[in-house]
């Protein structure tokens, strides 16, 4: 769960008890304020009958009176000095509909008579301005909530923002081009000590990356010299007719190992050279021509393996790259094609204006997507002579050019496409 949706959660939980506690206080004030009017209502309304008593009656005559709101009648009862008030339940009104009654009763002194006054004042008002105040309360306080829950999200993504900006930075960020990435500051101070990290951080790694980057291509450059001297005093070794059989095994065994070390070689040059961009160009290329010439180059791989060849060179496929990385990316995919085909398998090549797809038999099961272009993954079988950089080339040349690649596997049929 995202901080700001944990937050807004809180916030809100929060938020929601305050304004259920408010409302009910609200509401409580509100019934205790209008039974404190109506009993003020009541109270004035018996001084007026207390007084109509002590003016309208003789010494000797008695008064009474019954209806349905209001009864005065004389009692033996002793007088009291002050009235009370209490709810007096449900009672049909003129329409005959219950609704809650609220009561007044005292017995008062009237002359040398005591009366018992008893006053029931109807509710229905009240119920109603309990409803439209209730009404409005829930309106207010959901119009609060809306408003409180817009604003937070509104404020929270504003504030958020530089968080945000980081971080797609730092998944956006190529180790290429970290040195161009700089966090900026902001107005808040958590965000600025986050950003000054980060920049020290990326600072750090570019530089590490520079210094191993330097390292391998420095490595590889100055291995070329040592393994040309090998090579050839090799040479001249397996020349000397002198050796015996089991010399003569070794030395081709440690020929091979060495021109195995010398593709590496080259390999590992032609990826630091891409990745420090020495190949930048214009040129558009003809893909259909540059698979031609390795359909060549390859004839004779081809013929030992007797594999069934179907191409479909109508279209052609214009790329723009260095000269030698349109080499490089169709002789690592059609060497690959062919060394890791079986004796009568196929290999089929085709090019659209928009796309190339090279398909190959293959008894080897599918390369997992995550190894995919990993560098130094090769098949056990094959490991005495490939270096395992092919693929690893091949991605490096495709994001070089804005190009796009994708691997699809069906049953013995293995399929590269290349795409614009």
């Amino acid at each position: 769960m995202k901080l700001l949706t944990k937050t807004t959660i809180y916030f809100l939980a929060a938020m929601v008890a305050l304004l259920g506690f408010t409302g009910v206080y609200l509401f409580i004030r509100f019934n205790e304020g209008l039974n404190e009017r109506s009993d003020k209502e009541m109270l004035y309304e018996e001084l007026q009958w207390v007084n109509y008593l002590q003016s309208a009656t003789s010494v000797n005559a008695t008064f009474r009176l019954h209806s349905r709101d209001i009864s005065i009648y004389p009692t033996d009862a002793p007088a009291e000095s002050l009235a009370s008030v209490s709810d007096a339940g449900q009672l049909p009104n003129e329409s005959g509909i219950m609704v809650p009654y609220r009561q007044l009763r005292q017995i008062v002194g009237i002359g040398q008579v005591n009366y018992q006054i008893d006053i029931k004042k109807s509710q229905e008002q009240k119920l109603a301005l309990v409803r439209d105040f209730t009404r409005i309360i829930l309106v207010v306080f959901a119009g609060l909530f809306l408003a409180t829950l817009i604003f937070n999200w509104a404020i929270s993504r504003r504030l958020w923002r530089p968080f945000r900006q980081s971080l797609q930075k730092i998944r956006s960020t190529d180790l290429q081009k970290m040195q161009t990435v700089h966090f900026n500051e902001t107005n808040t101070t958590e965000f600025n000590e986050l950003n000054a990290t980060l920049n020290l951080m990326t600072g750090k790694i570019y530089n590490d990356f520079l210094s191993m980057k330097e390292f391998t291509e420095n490595a590889a450059h100055e291995m070329q010299t040592p393994i040309a001297v090998i090579q050839s005093k090799l040479e001249i070794l397996l020349q000397d007719n002198n050796l015996r059989e089991d010399q003569m095994a070794s030395l081709i065994q440690v020929t091979e190992a060495l021109t195995r070390l010398s593709r590496l070689n080259q390999d590992l040059l032609l990826l630091a050279k891409i990745e420090n961009n020495q190949y930048a160009t214009t040129v558009h290329i003809s893909l259909r021509d540059v698979i031609r010439k390795y359909l060549v180059l390859f004839s004779e791989l081809i013929r030992e393996k007797h594999l069934n060849v179907t191409i479909e060179l109508e279209d052609d496929l214009i790329v723009t790259m260095h000269e030698s990385l349109a080499d490089s990316l169709i002789s690592n995919l059609l060497g690959n094609a062919i060394k890791h085909n079986f004796d009568g398998g196929s290999l089929s090549l085709k090019t659209t204006t928009e796309s190339f797809e090279i398909s190959n038999t293959s008894r080897r099961e599918a390369i997992p997507k995550n190894r995919l272009f990993s560098r130094f993954h090769m098949n056990t079988a094959s490991r005495s002579s490939s270096t395992g950089l092919g693929l690893a080339i091949v991605k490096k040349i495709i994001d070089s050019t804005n190009l796009r690649i994708r691997y699809h596997a069906l049953g013995e049929v293995h399929t590269f496409y290349i795409e614009k």
